[in-house]
């Protein structure tokens, strides 16, 4: 029997949700999950993998990749006590000695912790005060405190070597370095010290110093309170490559009156047209008494005068007679204002974010866009003109800037901004923006950011389909500005960040094998100084993203602090985990406990936002901590409603679709369909009815008994179908055998076009 064959290739148009699945392209996608269209290729997900090198083992690396603190060095006994620094003590977080991981899995003034190396050290943790107790651990030994808070920033100090800039974080108390391999604390003591909630991410951006040839750091969470100042507020800090000190202190706005205001903090920080320019502020006055207040300017530009910000104070001695802020006609001792200021927008609107279109500050309002133009006048140097009345910004960290563009995450869609108009540019996904939970803390969380190698903008933000007490972000909006196309990852990240201190790749170094890897030895992701991108999580875990090396499997950066059984269920503590039931997690590490290492798993029930259930079952030992859970995402991709003959008004016959996909080792997805616009599966429906009609299984690796088809890198692997209607429109996804199969679960998946072979049969209704 002759059939009609049609090719589906050169995928450009990726998701689409603007139109009815049967009126989408034919090379669209009704979804996209955990895919992404990539010069015309549909690819399975972006993986990660831990940081740092120079770790022992597995379950060491996870030490290196992760937020901490040296607190201390036992003595030759292996013994030490001390108390941590900060003032968040709970269930957790851990410590590290040499090799050995002690987890705070209870709480208690002391309580024990659980030990990876044996029941003979005593480990101890006071959960009120943050007091710790060590005796016979590893002798002279270095001791290593996670704090485990979310990752609330990344960023870069540019005063280094071009492209070989270290890498910086920060979680809600402390600021970190990438150094020697693994993160390790900046600062000491309380300095710095935020105060802030996990909603109150970093705004970081390097400027000159004292003198333009220094490089100084600042960063801001903006928190302070208005009017009353809290004992918790915080103030901007700077980093001059050596030691951290704060803004607030040392630089000041002094007005003509006896009162003395304060920049207390800001929003947004950033250099602009040779000042320092700081949007959206909080100003404390100090007057007699003292007696203190903050107020808030959401429409403020406060800028520095022309050079250096520090200029008539010391760093270290809180600042005498500065005057770089001094409004006009204003004096402080000797000297006199010389072009500091500030300007207010005429809008009620608050300042939300901000970037740059080449030499153009754009700032985006909550509903409106503004240009903060430069005037070229010394004596008023900026004015502001509004470029859009109705399209705005809701997400701080939302604007991920391009040569010509901006885009931006906005209360009515993704915003593109040219520096003359604002315009929407998800029109093939036009309601998806109200999945962002539309709140405070959950605008707060989005977070964007480019990926130049894959041609990618990544936006992680907290989804209205997620269980109402998972307050992290839990989605990823994929887009692909070459061609326009859109996507959808589950993942949980907290912030984004570049990285450039990579080491080579070596075989030792390498996590993936011969056989898996997808780039060749001299591949840009795999050299030294190739700007990585970095994501955080709500662990203090920092990961790398790679697009391009084949390894496609989500990093293991969730701890588990406990497995126990409750009842008959089976029950992990994990903090934070942001899952949801009919999530799989892929297990490694665990001590104390057999038959888990290794190992997918399905999370059967939502416990709460610490605890959820993989099922019934008993345990076999005592788990002693170091476990880790990787998220395991499943593609989700669902074609449009094909019917080749739809403008003849004929139904058609599907006989087969032949798939070329690229060639794994041992790869392989299930292609279910659903006849007639309807989403009856039909696979189901075989099986619930005994029906042979097929498992749709598609493997990608050869077929042993074709000749070449284990040296061809892509395979045409067919998929047989029985159905007839007005349409067909076909699933690909992992059935649960295949995603707990940790071989077919971490196969790489890339489709490169579709035959369909078809023919029509009756007229429709006929």
């Amino acid at each position: 029997m002759a059939y009609d064959r049609f090719l589906i290739a050169a995928f450009q148009d990726g998701w689409r949700s603007d139109l009815k699945p049967w009126l989408i392209p034919d090379e669209a996608f009704a979804e996209l999950n955990n895919a992404y269209v990539f010069r015309g290729r549909i690819r399975k997900r972006f993986g990660s993998e831990l940081m740092g090198y120079g770790y022992s083992s597995s379950q060491t690396q996870q030490l290196f990749s992760r937020l901490r603190i040296n607190i201390d060095t036992t003595d030759g006994s292996g013994d030490t006590s001390g108390t941590v620094p900060g003032n968040i003590f709970g269930i957790g977080q851990l410590f590290s000695i040499g090799d050995s991981i002690y987890t705070v899995y209870q709480t208690g003034t002391p309580a024990a912790m659980l030990s990876t190396d044996g029941t003979t050290i005593i480990a101890s943790y006071n959960t009120s005060t943050g007091a710790y107790n060590f005796v016979g651990a590893p002798i002279n030994t270095d001791v290593w405190f996670y704090p485990a808070e979310p990752a609330m920033g990344l960023t870069q100090y540019e005063g280094a070597p071009i492209n070989n800039w270290p890498a910086y974080a920060f979680d809600t108390q402390f600021a970190y370095v990438f150094a020697g391999g693994f993160w390790q604390r900046s600062g000491t003591g309380s300095t710095p010290l935020w105060h802030g909630t996990n909603d109150q991410y970093y705004w970081s951006t390097n400027w000159q110093g004292l003198t333009p040839d220094e490089v100084f750091m600042f960063t801001t969470n903006f928190n302070a309170t208005v009017p009353t100042p809290g004992a918790n507020d915080d103030p901007i800090w700077f980093f001059d490559g050596t030691s951290w000190a704060t803004f607030q202190s040392a630089y000041t706005v002094t007005r003509t009156s006896p009162n003395t205001t304060y920049i207390q903090t800001a929003r947004i920080i950033v250099p602009f047209k040779n000042r320092l320019v700081m949007l959206n502020t909080i100003e404390q006055t100090v007057t007699a008494g003292p007696t203190l207040t903050n107020a808030a300017f959401p429409q403020r530009a406060r800028f520095c005068h022309y050079g250096s910000p520090f200029s008539g104070g010391t760093i270290d001695s809180g600042g005498t007679n500065p005057f770089a802020w001094l409004e006009p006609n204003q004096v402080n001792g000797a000297n006199k204002a010389d072009g500091g200021g500030f300007i207010d927008a005429a809008t009620d609107e608050a300042i939300v974010s901000a970037e740059f279109i080449k030499d153009r500050l754009i700032v985006y309002f909550e509903r409106s866009t503004w240009e903060l133009a430069y005037t070229g006048n010394q004596v008023f140097p900026f004015s502001w003109q509004k470029l859009n009345t109705e399209l705005g910004s809701e997400a701080t960290f939302s604007s991920v800037p391009f040569d010509q563009a901006i885009l931006t995450i906005g209360n009515t869609g993704v915003h593109s901004c040219n520096g003359v108009n604002v315009q929407r540019i998800d029109d093939k996904i036009p309601d998806y923006v109200f999945q962002i939970i539309d709140k405070a803390t959950g605008v707060a969380r989005v977070a964007g950011i480019r990926d130049y190698y894959t041609e990618m903008v990544y936006w992680t933000f907290p989804s209205t389909e997620q269980n109402p007490s998972n307050i992290f972000s839990t989605k990823i909006l994929t887009y692909n500005y070459k061609s326009n196309s859109w996507g959808v990852n589950d993942d949980s990240i907290t912030c984004w960040g570049y990285f450039e201190q990579q080491q080579a790749e070596t075989w030792a170094s390498s996590t993936t094998t011969w056989e898996t890897t997808t780039t060749t030895w001299d591949s840009g992701p795999t050299q030294a100084q190739f700007r990585q991108i970095i994501a955080g999580n709500q662990e203090g875990f920092v990961f790398i993203v790679s697009a391009e090396d084949g390894f496609t499997r989500n990093a293991d950066a969730l701890q588990i602090t406990n497995i126990f059984a409750s009842g008959s269920s089976i029950r992990f503590t994990v903090i934070n985990h942001n899952l949801n039931a009919g999530d799989y997690i892929y297990v490694t590490n665990v001590t104390g406990l057999s038959g888990f290492n290794g190992n997918i798993f399905k999370v059967v029930a939502y416990i709460d936002v610490n605890t959820f259930s993989i099922g019934t079952g008993s345990l076999s030992g005592t788990y002693e901590g170091g476990g880790t859970i990787a998220r395991v995402s499943n593609i989700g991709i669902l074609s449009k409603q094909w019917n080749p003959y739809v403008n003849k008004g004929r139904n058609f016959y599907l006989a087969r679709i032949d798939f070329g996909v690229t060639t794994t080792s041992e790869g392989q997805v299930t292609v279910d369909y659903y006849p007639s616009y309807t989403s009856l599966s039909m696979l189901s429906a075989a099986n619930a009815t005994n029906m042979i009609m097929g498992n749709g299984i598609l493997e990608t690796f050869p077929y042993p008994t074709v000749p070449l088809e284990v040296e061809q890198s892509q395979v045409w692997h067919p998929i047989y179908f029985q159905t007839e209607g007005e349409s067909v429109q076909i699933v690909v996804y992992m059935n649960p055998e295949q995603i707990t199969n940790p071989a077919i679960a971490f196969s790489d998946f890339e489709l490169q076009g579709l035959v369909l072979h078809t023919m029509p049969t009756s007229q429709r209704l006929q």
